[in-house]
């Protein structure tokens, strides 16, 4: 039986040379896992929403237990860049202060003569310099500084003073463990990213839906006929593999760290927006297999087929980590 690889029109030897490029590329997504380690400087492409990245530039280098893409991972993680954010509990604003917190703790970053919980420029100086009194409080615990701090945040400096570093509590190891997972999807990496563990088996799964029909807010189910749209694919793609995924493609982009173009790998996430400064913008993902080109479901009307990556909408890439992905906020918690 014949199967649809490609849209229509593209002729066979073309057709085949695509097949080669998805076997040699799901090939080298499973040889490059002895990749080395990456670290990270400044903040990702886009990665923080242009109107608020001088401010997590500035203040996120207050204090030496602080960096930028960690106050970036904190705020995203409260409130999603949302300045109009409120949480069950009353937390207010981008940074998701309590009153009683915010009365004592929240600073006039602006300097306008006001301190304003739901202005981003008195909210985001105040989380930065929140952090780092909680850092001075504990300065002298033993362990990482920075979790330290984190575990501050979460649990009070007390109890961080008190058990001589994190605190045997499950909720606030687990905070700790996420921001500073988190954090690396706002970092620009400075070495290569290292290669995920499940590129190659997303890819087969990804392959086998070459030709099926698209369907905007399809996941695969059987009620849909086993249709996705493009973040579908990837999230049914990597489900196939162990990973959770979120639903929509300006959440998928912070699961992991983001590579170069020059430094792609089958198996990573590529996006692309119409706002290229703010990552909250990205309206459409594929998933990498090599060459320059994608496994894409593009737009209703279409089938899942190989598309080139390089056009001008291009935004960046992600490579998913199983770790990256736990750490996203859920729907739960947003």
């Amino acid at each position: 039986m014949r199967k649809i690889w490609v849209v229509s029109g593209l002729g066979i030897g073309l057709c085949l040379s695509f097949l080669g490029l998805l076997v040699v590329g799901t090939y080298t997504a499973a040889a490059n896992l002895a990749g080395g380690g990456g670290s990270a400087g400044g903040l990702a492409k886009g990665a923080v929403p242009a109107a608020y990245q001088g401010l997590v530039q500035k203040w996120g280098n207050l204090c030496p237990a602080l960096s930028p893409a960690l106050l970036a991972a904190q705020l995203y993680q409260e409130s999603g860049w949302n300045p109009e954010a409120r949480s069950h509990a009353a937390a207010q604003g981008i940074a998701q202060f309590i009153p009683g917190t915010w009365a004592t703790h929240g600073i006039d970053g602006d300097r306008d003569g006001d301190r304003d919980v739901w202005d981003p420029k008195d909210a985001i100086p105040s989380a930065a310099s929140y952090d780092c009194e909680l850092a001075r409080y504990v300065k002298n615990v033993p362990g990482d500084r920075t979790a330290n701090m984190l575990a501050s945040y979460n649990a009070g400096a007390y109890r961080v003073i008190k058990a001589g570093g994190v605190p045997q509590i499950r909720e606030t190891q687990n905070y700790v463990k996420i921001i500073t997972t988190l954090s690396k999807s706002f970092e620009a990496p400075v070495s290569r990213v290292p290669a995920s563990r499940q590129a190659a088996g997303a890819i087969y799964y990804a392959q086998k839906k070459l030709g099926t029909p698209y369907l905007w807010g399809g996941t695969g189910t059987a009620g849909q006929g086993g249709r996705f749209d493009c973040s579908g694919l990837t999230q049914a793609a990597y489900k196939s593999v162990g990973i959770e995924l979120p639903r929509v493609a300006n959440d998928q982009y912070n699961a992991g760290s983001h590579p170069r173009r020059n430094e792609l790998l089958p198996g990573d996430l590529v996006f692309f927006s119409d706002d290229l400064s703010d990552s909250r913008a990205i309206r459409h993902v594929g998933l990498y297999v090599g060459g320059g080109y994608m496994i894409n479901a593009p737009y209703t009307g279409s089938v899942i087929r190989f598309d080139k990556i390089d056009t001008p909408d291009y935004f960046g890439a992600t490579r998913v980590t199983e770790d990256g992905a736990k750490a996203l906020p859920s729907a739960d918690s947003a």
